[in-house]
């Protein structure tokens, strides 16, 4: 299987393998000919120009061999893990796509044809009988978006975000801004509200083309900004002040969590995909580096800065931690990211490097820590290119 060079729609966007290769080409001669020019010493001007992010050729060989892995692994039926869902095979899908496969590959093309099998009369996207019909639907209609070309899977996608939005916590559910499920989404029917779910719900509503001012995109920030350690008018939780770190937890609405969640006095604790979930979802829904919020969470991820572990759950959901923390890192459109002793990070460099070292020889990543169904090797894979999708090298600012 050789890489695909045709642009796929989700290589449309910021973060698209060509724009960013071609910054990176672009800066690289600019370097040279400075270095040529120059002699040992590398100019001031050009290390401004200098390019950041992993090497381009281990990073395609990267996902070239993660791909090839997940294409030996689809069911004849065109999914990948059925026995969990319909969420892995939404997921590679989306990796896939996101990393340059077009809806046509052979790979992609099985695939979407099989989720399509699972949509609903409802607009919901799973399978019968599923727990988890929220975080599907998310996952899918994520994934059609990305496949979406002229216009094919628009009456999908639009029945999809109706179904994701009558799934959000507010008034048609009897549910008041003062009350804690208010905004959240859950994995779907009565299930509480979490960050995680409702950072899916984010994600899906951005990728259907709601903008921060859309109505649910202000409702769900009502409930991401309770799942904060920070005490603010925004949170008057009762575990608001106990740790106020400015990151973030699970979900408020529960009075105890497992202990690994659990912090000193009742207060829970902050960690990395869940910080990371939640700083991203406050940029999507409109808030500026500058609200106290926001400058909270970038504090904890400074503090915090880790690729080797999920800052706080150690090697639990490492690969959905890793593809959390590209994904907002990429939002906030930061190529360096300076830690709390001053040094600064190329994160993309770095995660790829994290990355690179736990890639099977098969192609593929899976977590020994089994812990959210990340000991499956197409889930963890489908994270893992994910996250690579966002770690295109780029030009520094």
């Amino acid at each position: 299987m050789s890489i695909v060079l045709t642009r796929s729609p989700a290589l449309e966007k910021k973060h698209s393998l060509a724009a960013r290769l071609g910054r990176w080409t672009a800066s690289a001669l600019v370097v040279t000919a400075l270095w040529s020019a120059g002699g040992a010493t590398l100019p001031a001007q050009a290390e401004e120009t200098a390019a950041t992010g992993p090497d381009p050729k281990q990073h395609a060989e990267m996902v070239e061999k993660g791909i090839r892995f997940l294409a030996s692994q689809q069911a004849e039926d065109g999914s990948f893990s059925a026995q969990a869902g319909i969420g892995p095979t939404a997921l590679v899908a989306l990796a896939m796509l996101e990393n340059g496969r077009t809806p046509q590959d052979p790979v992609v093309a099985k695939t979407l044809k099989y989720l399509e099998t699972a949509v609903q009369q409802n607009g919901a996207i799973h399978l019968s009988g599923s727990r988890l019909p929220n975080y599907e639907t998310c996952a899918a209609l994520m994934a059609f978006h990305a496949a979406n070309k002229d216009g094919q899977y628009d009456d999908l996608i639009r029945r999809a975000e109706r179904f994701i939005r009558g799934g959000q916590w507010d008034e048609t559910e009897d549910k008041d801004a003062a009350d804690l499920y208010y905004g959240g989404a859950g994995y779907g029917g009565s299930s509480r509200p979490d960050l995680s779910n409702t950072a899916f719900l984010i994600d899906a509503l951005k990728a259907s083309g709601a903008g921060p001012d859309d109505e649910a995109m202000q409702k769900a920030l009502v409930f991401v900004s309770r799942c904060q350690n920070l005490e603010t008018e925004h949170n008057t939780t009762e575990f608001a002040a106990k740790i106020n770190d400015g990151g973030f937890y699970y979900t408020p609405v529960v009075s105890r969590q497992d202990e690994a969640r659990q912090g000193p006095e009742g207060g829970l604790r902050s960690y990395g995909a869940m910080t990371y979930a939640g700083f991203k979802s406050m940029l999507y829904a409109g808030l500026s580096n500058d609200d106290p919020r926001v400058k909270a969470a970038q504090q904890w991820i400074s503090k915090h800065y880790d690729v080797d572990a999920n800052p706080g759950m150690g090697d639990a959901g490492l690969y959905y931690y890793y593809h959390t923390f590209a994904k907002a890192l990429d939002a906030w459109d930061r190529d360096m990211i300076e830690d709390a002793q001053g040094k600064k990070h190329d994160w993309r460099k770095d995660l790829t490097a994290a990355l690179a070292k736990r890639q099977q020889p098969s192609g593929s990543w899976v977590n020994e820590n089994t812990r959210w169904f990340e000991g499956d090797a197409n889930l963890a894979t489908a994270f893992a290119l994910l996250s690579l999708s966002y770690c295109q090298p780029t030009a520094a600012p």
